[in-house]
């Protein structure tokens, strides 16, 4: 059954996670191609949200400034005041959490599409009028998909722009410009402790990249704390020179991957972000389950799967497995560097041939 709903005025709730933002671009895609008059408000944390600001899909940001405790509260009314004038003919809620079905109930529409009620986490179904049809649970790409079909809109091929625009690529060239190796961008670390591998082990790799394979080894990521220590155990245990791009947020972030030859990734939003713009990406996957939040339908003979036993026919779920990343060797890792080499000579490319 489809949905029926006008598209003048869409809002989109889909807070935090900077892979997530990657995933609903291909949906805002579809959804203005059908209907290029559309007006898309979304609902963004300030993090994640730096990376689509400016994108010439996203007509306007509204920013959770998400708080914790007794400040919460007031988070919360913030938004609230700020979605109360606003009027839209449909709300589309990605994000199956409570904070995100208040958020949603802070809107002013006469549809608010969201999960079925069997994928939609803390009651989240019971802020929206209409839900997408059941379906067993599939990859988060997939899954934002499906509210494409709920709609009635076809099908376009799918898309990300997600740049770098043309205003990037000055700082890009000038970044790449002290770099005379191909590059590998290296994420340190995750959000969560229980994706990241070990500092000692990333040292290990970037030797190996560099007197192996030839490549600069580019330390990417924030400066959370983690984040930081991993920086000083990679810089003081590896050996070999590493540039340190720690930092440089978002926009900038993917103008780096964009230029570099592979990116090497845990469980994070980089990840996504280099599936994006068709870099290579050997992804290290334990704690999350990569059929549900892998790379999607790209790199993954480059992929690294801890999360399953060997043999194990796991199906997609939401369940989070502690304690895997330690599984994860060096040699793995070396491995698939070595496949990417064998496989994919055809993506190494100097800055001069980035695509515009």
């Amino acid at each position: 059954m489809t949905i029926s709903a006008k598209l003048d005025r869409v809002c989109i709730v889909m807070m935090s996670a900077a892979g997530d933002v990657v995933h609903v671009l291909p949906l805002l895609h579809m959804l203005k191609a059908h209907h290029p008059q559309m007006h898309v408000t979304w609902v963004l944390q300030p993090g994640p949200g730096s990376l689509v600001v400016g994108h010439p899909l996203v007509d306007e940001i509204v920013y959770f400034k998400r708080r914790r405790g007794l400040e919460a509260l007031e988070a919360f009314n913030e938004i609230r005041l700020a979605l109360k004038p606003r009027q839209f003919d449909l709300v589309i809620n990605l994000q199956v959490y409570f904070k995100a079905g208040i958020i949603t109930s802070f809107t002013n529409a006469p549809v608010k599409l969201g999960f079925d009620r069997a994928r939609a986490r803390d009651g989240n179904w019971l802020f929206t009028t209409d839900q997408i049809p059941p379906h067993p649970m599939q990859h988060v790409q997939d899954q934002y998909l499906e509210f494409v079909d709920a709609l009635g809109v076809p099908r376009t091929p799918v898309t990300w722009n997600l740049g770098p625009w043309e205003h990037e690529r000055a700082w890009q060239r000038e970044f790449y410009a002290r770099i005379e190796r191909p590059a590998a961008a290296i994420i340190v670390a995750t959000s969560k402790a229980e994706k990241d591998w070990m500092p000692e082990r990333w040292a290990e790799v970037c030797r190996v990249l560099w007197h192996d394979f030839g490549l600069q080894p580019v330390l990417c990521g924030g400066e959370s704390e983690r984040e930081l220590r991993a920086l000083a155990v990679i810089q003081r245990d590896a050996g070999v020179p590493t540039v340190n791009a720690l930092g440089s947020g978002l926009r900038r972030l993917v103008a780096i991957l964009d230029g570099a030859a592979l990116a090497i990734s845990p469980d994070t939003g980089p990840l996504h972000m280099a599936v994006a713009i068709d870099r290579p990406v050997v992804s290290l996957i334990g704690y999350s389950n990569p059929k549900r939040v892998g790379p999607w339908r790209r790199f993954h003979d480059l992929m690294i799967d801890v999360y399953g036993e060997p043999g194990e026919e796991y199906p997609v779920s939401m369940e989070n497995r502690s304690g895997r990343m330690g599984r994860v060797t060096v040699g793995m890792v070396v491995e698939r560097v070595e496949r990417w080499r064998g496989a994919y000579a055809g993506y190494l490319r100097s800055p001069e041939g980035m695509r515009g």
